[in-house]
């Protein structure tokens, strides 16, 4: 006879509703989860732990008298209109939790093996002039308009390598960890930062636009140089509330798309869709940060601005809808940039030295096959 578990009917409502999944597909694989929410009939315990699973909720959290008030464990910047957004996913909370994780790792490995602190993590305050600021940034990261190379993606992958060449640890994901049933969503969170003065970390939402992500990289790189962490959507059409926000995007606007080359640039007597396309390809940006330094430069009304922006996100929303997010590509190329290039090494020297365990770099690095270490040992240079 099945032992059944003594669980709060609300508590499975919370965790339904908490996992943003569509009802009829958790009543599919759970027949009995009305009466369970009920209180009708109680789960048994390896019920209780598939449903868990399923909606990506600790199991102990089922176990509790109430729901948690669950939130992000850094400063959440993003607003929908002018209030916060009331409740983070799980995929959201996994991921930071996750990166947190793997920056108390490296914070660790970086102690042990003295490495020096990284220098610009805390090095500006918000005293600081945002055209000084972008500047500053622009050197340390040799991100001038001619570094960038030929495409998007050449463009964000030098900014990438070059955060962290000087110390970031850079992770760019579009889906929890390795699971590709689990994408994560750009419009709930575009990336954050985790300030820390041995292993700074910026994660970007891998399922955004390239030229987004650029943005989204440049936008969370200031919070280090500010030493803050943050969770951002980085929008440039909303005015943040947050004094931080506002300041870390504008300077990131001005390190990707400087005023005055802007002003020198932009021909007003041709098609502004036209002149959007041209710049974003010049600066390597999103048409929507071209858009607002346009409007910067005094170029275009804010009226005109937020039209235009608001039917270029739409487009730029339905190119998302159809492309998705695909999870090809070549393992050992991707699964570095999931979890960062320097903190993979980090991690592989590590375990081959003997401070680490294997299953520990398995379980950091999203894989388990002893063969996977030692072929992204070599890709990486490791061995």
């Amino acid at each position: 006879m099945s032992v059944r578990t003594q669980v709060r009917p609300e508590l499975l409502a919370w965790a339904r509703e908490r996992s943003g999944l569509p009802a009829e597909n958790l009543a599919h694989r759970f027949p009995r989860l009305e009466e369970w929410e009920r209180g009708d009939r109680a789960p048994t315990l390896k019920q209780l732990e598939s449903f868990a699973a399923a909606t990506h909720t600790p199991v102990g959290f089922l176990f509790l008298p109430e729901p948690p008030e669950e939130q992000v464990p850094i400063p959440d910047y993003r607003t929908i209109g002018d209030a916060p957004i009331p409740r983070p996913s799980p995929d959201l909370l996994d991921t930071v939790f996750q990166c947190q994780q793997r920056q108390e790792w490296y914070h660790d490995f970086a102690r042990l093996n003295r490495e020096d602190p990284v220098p610009f993590v805390g090095q500006l305050t918000l005293g600081a002039t945002i055209t000084d600021a972008a500047t500053t940034m622009r050197e340390t990261l040799i991100f001038g308009v001619n570094d960038r190379g030929a495409s998007w993606s050449d463009a964000f992958r030098t900014l990438s390598e070059h955060a962290e060449d000087v110390g970031v640890l850079v992770m760019v994901n579009g889906v929890v960890g390795s699971n590709t049933h689990r994408k994560l969503d750009p419009q709930e969170f575009r990336g954050f930062a985790l300030a820390d003065p041995l292993a700074p970390l910026v994660f970007v939402n891998g399922a955004d636009t390239k030229a987004a992500q650029i943005f989204t990289l440049a936008h969370e790189l200031a919070h280090l140089w500010l030493g803050e962490s943050a969770l951002s959507d980085a929008d440039l059409v909303r005015t943040p509330a947050s004094e931080i926000e506002r300041w870390c995007n504008r300077v990131a606007a001005e390190f990707l798309v400087p005023l005055e080359a802007v002003r020198d640039d932009y021909d007003a007597e041709q098609p502004i869709i036209d002149e959007l396309q041209r710049l974003a390809r010049r600066f390597k940006v999103s048409t929507l940060v071209v858009l607002r330094r346009v409007h910067d430069a005094g170029r275009i009304s804010w009226d005109a601005y937020r039209a235009a922006y608001q039917a270029e996100l739409e487009r730029i929303l339905e190119i998302l809808d159809e492309r998705g997010t695909s999870g090809g590509g070549d393992f050992y190329n991707t699964q570095p940039v999931r979890v960062s290039k320097r903190f993979a090494r980090a991690v592989i020297a590590s375990t081959l030295e003997g401070q680490t365990l294997h299953r520990d770099a398995f379980q950091m690095l999203g894989f388990k096959k002893l063969s996977t270490f030692h072929e992204l040992a070599t890709r990486l240079g490791v061995d």
